[in-house]
């Protein structure tokens, strides 16, 4: 059975998203290569059309679906602004929304990304919000014509896996849009498990980047959300308070 992903009016094959911060751009057709990736987030700060050498765009394969983000923005007008500014430089209608004011755990702002979500969405953008893990803004997201959401499963940048699990639980159980955990994924084992409890996909970056062979991780991540995913359809076997053998251990001796 093929498992295709229909997401943002695109039909995928892959539910591994990468970054492309924190390595360089020379690195980037490999990591996209190894990840299988076909979804690749961009910060519009490293996009610089009239450069040869600094034009990350360069460096992305053509295949490859451009999600800009909105990095560096703290307010709604700052973000809806660089997504128009995005869309004109990419010709991409994918955006991530991200609007981020805590300088210590940079965390995203919920109320003022549902309100830049709204905006974008009814300008034909397929909005992607990075937000903190929380029912009642997932429901507000998907009212405001969200394409995704996309929440956290540790502070950004921290590879310590996912500490937030129960509350995306809770999030892929009650909305209809795909959840996409995003942030905080450190090893391969975190997306397997967040896929294993129906996550539509991970999106991460750090942990491919500070891996010591950042394109043999990236590798490692495609196989991890693979079988993640291969595991949710199949249904995990259910858990019992006590031992059940497989086979029987008496009688056989005695016949």
């Amino acid at each position: 059975m093929k498992d295709v992903f229909n997401i943002g009016g695109k039909k995928l094959s892959s539910r591994l998203f990468i970054g492309s911060g924190k390595y360089p751009d020379s690195l980037i057709k490999k990591i996209v290569n190894s990840s299988g990736s076909q979804v690749i987030t961009v910060a519009l700060r490293r996009v610089d059309v009239n450069s040869k050498q600094n034009n990350i765009l360069k460096s992305v394969p053509k295949n490859i679906q451009l999600m800009p983000n909105t990095s560096g923005a703290q307010n709604v007008s700052e973000a809806v602004r660089i997504a128009r500014i995005a869309r004109e430089i990419t010709n991409s209608d994918w955006i991530k929304i991200e609007i981020i004011n805590d300088n210590k755990y940079l965390f995203p702002d919920n109320g003022a990304t549902v309100e830049a979500t709204e905006i974008l969405a009814k300008e034909g953008f397929k909005v992607f919000p990075y937000v903190l893990p929380d029912l009642i803004t997932a429901k507000a997201l998907c009212e405001a014509g969200a394409a995704a959401v996309m929440p956290l499963g540790a502070p950004i940048g921290t590879n310590k896996g996912l500490q937030t699990k129960a509350l995306i639980e809770i999030i892929i159980n009650e909305i209809n849009l795909p959840v996409i955990v995003d942030a905080g994924i450190g090893a391969p084992s975190h997306a397997a498990a967040a896929m294993e409890m129906g996550a539509a996909a991970c999106l991460l970056n750090t942990a491919i980047s500070s891996a010591k062979n950042p394109v043999l991780m990236a590798e490692a991540f495609k196989l991890a959300v693979d079988a993640g995913r291969k595991a949710f359809l199949a249904g995990k076997g259910q858990t019992s308070e006590f031992a059940d053998a497989s086979s029987p251990l008496t009688g056989f001796l005695f016949k």
